[in-house]
């Protein structure tokens, strides 16, 4: 996964900052109460420095943490160690830091099974630590999530383009919004991290064309996109991919999973954490773009709202400087939200240029 920017590897950088970062995941997020039994899950490619930093915010709130920490797997959604497995099963708080995320693994699905409040970090490092957590008003955010959620959630037609070439139909149906940019108040809920909401509008209307201009992962050769990848779709499903080198590496991957549900779209992320201004190659990140908007293919879990299905992987992939209609009306205008609900509550949280 290729970065935009190198990581400063001195142990001193930002480090009061990522402390105060940690902090705020651990109570403010996490919730995490004393006596609490925190697994913070981490794999060889993950920066040291924030599961650290995290470990001691959880012992400092009276919680016990426990590091797990393996091998980085070739891919996401791999299986993990058995010992892995075992740890997050007995975790009344589980913060996962792995780059080869758990995320629709069984080993996942247990956890929750078992009543975990789960929250989905990948790759963070001090840096996004910093700009995404400690540098930005999270209750703002959130009442932010809510006014974009709710005006998504009261239309029936939804139309996606962009400059790139996305142009992309389908109709709600009903379909309720995912806050996965939540506070973890709920056991065996995973959340993410904030500045992102999803929702998959009804499959079989889902119609059209995505350019992805922004980044894409997996596979590990992707992440920043040096040339966009064209995607066609029909009733829900990947029928073409186009491009250049990226496109065909999106594509044998496509192909190596060898489940055909692995085509299918899951669902539909605004991004809009205005401590993110670009794409880095860091997934989790690179969603929560301000303004963006990003589509997932492969798995689907049932907190989506929409149909349930296992595809044996999942990929994100990102389109900048949308424009969103709402049954024809503008929500967003090539990256720039237009809507006056939107505009206010974006100056609420202090977003540059509003």
């Amino acid at each position: 996964m290729e970065l935009a920017l190198g990581t400063e590897l001195t142990r001193t950088y930002l480090a009061f900052e990522v402390a105060r970062g940690a902090r705020q995941l651990i109570e403010d997020i996490m919730l995490t109460k004393p006596g609490e039994e925190v697994v913070i899950t981490a794999d060889t490619s993950t920066d040291w420095r924030v599961v650290e930093a995290t470990a001691q915010a959880a012992f400092a709130a009276g919680a016990t943490p426990t590091v797990v920490w393996y091998e980085s797997r070739p891919n996401a959604v791999m299986e993990p160690p058995k010992a892995v497995g075992g740890a997050i099963r007995h975790a009344d708080v589980w913060i996962e830091y792995a780059v080869a995320y758990l995320l629709h693994t069984e080993a996942y699905k247990r956890a929750l099974e078992q009543g975990c409040r789960y929250i989905c970090l990948t790759g963070m490092d001090v840096d996004m630590m910093v700009r995404t957590i400690a540098q930005v008003d999270y209750p703002k955010m959130i009442e932010l999530s809510h006014v974009l959620g709710g005006l998504i959630a009261q239309a029936d037609h939804i139309r996606v383009t962009s400059p790139a070439g996305t142009d992309l139909s389908a109709r709600m149906g009903g379909r309720k919004i995912r806050y996965s940019g939540k506070l973890a108040d709920t056991p065996g809920e995973p959340i993410m991290l904030g500045g992102q909401i999803s929702w998959c509008p009804l499959e079989e209307s889902i119609e059209g064309v995505i350019v992805f201009d922004g980044a894409c992962w997996p596979p590990r050769e992707l992440g920043l996109l040096r040339s966009p990848i064209k995607l066609t779709l029909e009733k829900g499903r990947v029928t073409k991919v186009e491009g250049g080198h990226e496109a065909r590496t999106l594509e044998r991957w496509f192909a190596s999973i060898g489940n055909p549900n692995i085509y299918r779209l899951a669902h539909y992320s605004l991004g809009f954490n205005p401590g993110v201004t670009r794409c880095t190659g860091r997934i989790v990140e690179d969603e929560r773009v301000f303004g963006c908007i990003e589509f997932g293919i492969g798995s689907q879990g049932k907190q989506i709202g929409g149909l349930t299905w296992d595809a044996g992987g999942h990929t994100d992939g990102i389109v900048l400087n949308p424009s969103i209609y709402l049954d024809g009306r503008p929500l967003e205008e090539e990256g720039r939200y237009v809507h006056p609900d939107v505009v206010a509550a974006c100056r609420e949280l202090g977003v540059p240029g509003y």
